[in-house]
């Protein structure tokens, strides 16, 4: 929350009900943009318990009875779908493999002799096209010639199984241009449901299951991790971080996000990449974001990529051979 948005800090809905000044105070912790909801929820549970006045004990024991039902219903959520998948194992739904690879070239490959280059160039786009219609992976090409000083090329590789990266970046080390690159980067995810769901509104369920990558200009990609504090928080509190965050995000259309996830499959916990026609909007998003409490829990979210679309032919050849 800016300095300018200040008074909204202070902002308090109207009651129905008698509030004490602690209760109140507590208020005033919850994000403004769903304090009204939450001052709502609080005096009808202090309604449905005939009581007049809501004060510390009550915000208790009603944001606890409220996300107790949240996580029950949760879980009867989950253990319906699981009954059901486990009566028709066709309705389980896949989780994608995500990976992120960045490679730098030798400068040694401009000095070849030019025929020699013409020909390992060749070479390594028949490999790239041959995955480019491989119905088992996606690939999707980007540059970040003079954007990055360590890495020149990025694959956005999508699998349903991770050796699919293996066995391509195996037959790209094979060809004569590949034996000039270093992956200088790579991030492994997965994708998975939304960790975190609109406790308000019940029917907005975003499903992550499947990355559907646009046609945007960049891409901008950072591995992120959350610190230890972040975890202990309750999920309540937590949602309600993350309902702030989602606010933000909502504000600039234009950029799309994709979240995948790494929790013990590799070095960072997230990796988010958003799409844009719009870099300026991104710079926006990204100095609004830092302001929301959010970014308190963030540990590290570095390095950051800004990555350029192209076709695999033109990805090649940023690399000025």
């Amino acid at each position: 929350m800016s300095v300018d948005d200040k008074e909204l800090e202070d902002f308090m809905p109207a009651t129905e009900l008698e509030w004490t000044d602690t209760a109140i105070t507590r208020m005033k912790n919850v994000p403004f943009f769903v304090r009204k909801s939450v001052v709502r929820g609080i005096e009808q549970y202090a309604k449905d318990k005939g009581v007049a006045c809501v004060d510390d004990d009550v915000v208790s024991r009603a944001r606890q009875e409220r996300e107790g039902a949240a996580v029950k219903d949760a879980r009867k959520k989950k253990a319906t779908e699981s009954q059901v998948q486990a009566e028709d194992p066709k309705k389980k739904v896949q989780r994608q493999f995500v990976n992120f690879a960045f490679y730098k070239l030798d400068p040694a490959f401009r000095r070849l002799p030019k025929e020699r280059k013409e020909a390992a160039k060749k070479e390594f786009l028949e490999v790239l096209e041959g995955y480019d219609t491989d119905k088992n992976i996606i690939v999707l090409s980007y540059s970040t010639v003079g954007i990055r000083s360590d890495s020149d090329i990025m694959f956005w590789r999508i699998s349903y199984e991770v050796e699919n990266f293996q066995k391509m970046t195996t037959r790209l080390y094979q060809t004569d241009l590949g034996s000039f690159l270093t992956p200088t980067y790579s991030y492994l995810s997965q994708t998975k449901q939304s960790m975190y769901q609109d406790m308000f509104n019940p029917e907005h369920e975003e499903d992550r299951t499947h990355i559907i990558p646009g046609k945007a200009k960049y891409l901008f990609i950072y591995p992120f991790v959350k610190t230890r504090e972040w975890y202990l928080l309750t999920q309540f509190t937590r949602q309600g971080i993350m309902d702030e965050h989602i606010y933000v995000g909502n504000k600039y259309p234009s950029v799309k996000l994709n979240t995948t996830y790494s929790f013990g499959i590799d070095d960072q916990e997230f990796v988010v990449a958003f799409e844009t026609d719009y870099p300026q909007d991104f710079v926006d998003l990204v100095m609004e974001l830092r302001e929301t409490q959010g970014s308190i829990y963030v540990e590290r979210d570095t390095p950051i990529f800004t990555c350029m679309a192209m076709s695999l032919e033109d990805t090649v050849g940023s690399l000025g051979i």
